[in-house]
């Protein structure tokens, strides 16, 4: 139970980073373009996410469960720490926090003026744009969706995290027709982060053997391990960066 709800969670935070990073290109492309080519070019990418899901999900069941577990959680520590140490240096200062804004006006501004090229009735550009953004974003969210799902032996829970975050997202920005930039993106990439590092360490140990004291309750000992790692290293590296400025002003 413990270990289904984590994977819910799991899934559905790291699926929300990814939608709302395939919004942004959507909208714009939208706005820019016409919903017309742009709407053509989502429901391309999803019937072509729809056919690799298809196609990894049964390959992926036929792996024994241990192997699995050493393979996918070894990737989740990798993808986890870069996530992580990304959101530390965001959330301490030393790296710019993403803003959806710039990025979405960016994207509206080369929208616009890239060349008109039309095809079967659909701008081509529009369709490429929005094909390419959602087909990106979304293999990674159907690498979350199956890695997790397999590795804790339940593809639909993932699936039901991962799609009840791409609805959500979905939702609230067309409702709104504006990226989400309220949403502090960093903040649910730190807890991404966290979560795929907690995920990694718990899987790789059990793949390889070892037992947890506890079983599945040791999950929020793990939890509570990288959490206090982390929110250590940022408050080490906000000292250090306000050391830095001090240094630095001293000086001019």
């Amino acid at each position: 139970m413990t270990s289904g709800v984590f994977l819910v969670l799991s899934a559905f935070l790291a699926s929300a980073v990814e939608g709302i990073e395939a919004l942004t290109i959507v909208l714009a492309s939208g706005v820019a373009r016409g919903w017309r080519s742009s709407l053509t070019g989502v429901a391309a990418a999803l019937v072509v996410l729809a056919a690799i899901v298809a196609a990894l999900g049964p390959a992926l069941t036929v792996i024994p469960l241990n192997a699995l577990r050493v393979v996918v959680g070894g990737l989740l520590l990798t993808f986890g720490l870069q996530w992580l140490r990304k959101a530390i240096l965001r959330a301490s200062g030393f790296k710019a926090t993403k803003d959806e804004d710039a990025a979405y006006a960016k994207e509206v501004a080369e929208a616009k003026t890239a060349e008109h090229v039309e095809r079967g009735g659909v701008d081509w550009y529009g369709f490429t744009l929005s094909f390419k953004g959602v087909l990106l974003e979304g293999l990674e969210v159907a690498f979350i969706v199956l890695t997790f799902g397999s590795a804790q032996g339940s593809i639909p829970l993932a699936a039901l995290g991962a799609g009840a975050a791409i609805l959500l997202v979905a939702g609230v920005g067309f409702a709104v027709r504006a990226p989400l930039a309220r949403v502090s993106e960093n903040t649910i990439k730190f807890a991404v982060g966290v979560l795929l590092t907690t995920f990694g360490i718990f899987w790789s140990t059990e793949g390889a053997g070892g037992s947890w004291p506890g079983s599945d309750a040791a999950i929020f000992g793990v939890l509570a391990f990288v959490l206090a790692v982390s929110f250590g290293l940022v408050a080490v590296l906000k000292r250090r960066r306000r050391e830095m400025l001090v240094t630095a002003g001293a000086r001019a």
